[in-house]
C-alpha cells in the first residue's frame, strides 16, 4: 500500500522533499516516470521540477533511488547526471530490469504508477 504523501504545513516542507518521498516507494525492479509522479503529487504540469528534484536526490538524508526515474517513453533520460553515464543503467539491471539502447525493455510491464496506489 502506498503512502500517501501530503504537504504536512511544516515549514521545512519542499516539493523536492515529497517527491523524494514519493520516489523512494517506487518498488525494486521497477521505474516511474517524471510525470507521473508529478501527477501524484497534483501537479500534473511539473515534471521538469521533479526532474530537478532527482538532482537533488544525492544530497537527500535518506537514499533516493533516483535511478528508477525515467522519461515517459522508457528512456533514461536522467543518465547524463550520473558519473559514469553508464551507472543508472547497472543499477537498474542490478535490480532486474533489463535495459537496451538506454531504453527500459517491457517499460509498460514495469512501469509504476503511483496514482493507481493511492
Amino acid at each position: 500500500m502506498l503512502k500517501r504523501v501530503k504537504p504536512s504545513g511544516k515549514e521545512d516542507d519542499s516539493f523536492f522533499d515529497l517527491v523524494h518521498d514519493l520516489v523512494r516507494q517506487i518498488p525494486k525492479g521497477r521505474v516511474s516516470t517524471y510525470g507521473a509522479i508529478a501527477a501524484a503529487l497534483g501537479t500534473r504540469l511539473s515534471a521538469r521540477m521533479v526532474g530537478w528534484a532527482m538532482l537533488s536526490g544525492a544530497n537527500a538524508p535518506d537514499p533516493v533511488p533516483t535511478y528508477r526515474v525515467v522519461n515517459r517513453q522508457g528512456l533514461l533520460s536522467g543518465r547524463h547526471h550520473y558519473n559514469p553515464p553508464e551507472k543508472m543503467q547497472q543499477m537498474l539491471e542490478k535490480e532486474g530490469v533489463v535495459v537496451k539502447d538506454n531504453q527500459v525493455v517491457d517499460f509498460k510491464q514495469l512501469f509504476w504508477d503511483p496514482l493507481k496506489e493511492l
